[in-house]
């Protein structure tokens, strides 16, 4: 187990989203669940959290209510090595109710936000009309990308 670890709040769909995300990631695996036993805010029975890994992150979900919401001020940053990679993870983080936002970042149907990245993201914008070009991008294109930095 990691030492640190996202814990993240859901209103009750804490189970959905983490096998919508097992499904999404080739590494994936469910490390364990807290069922309630009538003690708390859960009906006896009812997940209160559960453990995932993805990619090696372990994650803490909890069903917690609607008293929090889940924000764009944390995401997920997933780094690819390819734009089929690139593609294959937008689409499949996008379905059933994803929304685009810019720069490589979109929110999935539980709201949870990622950027869906080229590994060397960080390499590229550091040339300014890659940077530009990454500005104006929804989904990035890793070949426009690495045209606007060879421009400079």
């Amino acid at each position: 187990m990691n030492k640190l670890a996202p814990f993240l709040w859901f209103d009750s769909n804490a189970e959905e989203a983490a096998e919508f995300y097992l499904a999404v990631f080739p590494h994936a695996r469910k490390l364990g669940e807290v069922r309630s036993k009538g003690v708390g805010p859960w009906p006896e029975g009812k997940i209160a959290t559960i453990n995932i890994e993805l990619e090696g992150q372990e994650m803490v979900f909890l069903n917690g209510g609607p008293h929090q919401k889940l924000t764009p001020a944390i995401s997920f940053f997933v780094r690819c090595d390819s734009q089929a990679e690139i593609d294959e993870y937008w689409d499949k983080l996008m379905a059933g109710g994803g929304k685009p936002m810019a720069c490589g970042w979109l929110t999935d149907r539980f709201g949870l936000c990622w950027q869906v990245v080229p590994r060397n993201v960080g390499e590229l914008i550091k040339h300014p009309k890659a940077m530009q070009a990454m500005m104006g991008m929804i989904k990035f294109d890793i070949a426009a990308l690495e045209a606007a930095a060879r421009e400079g």
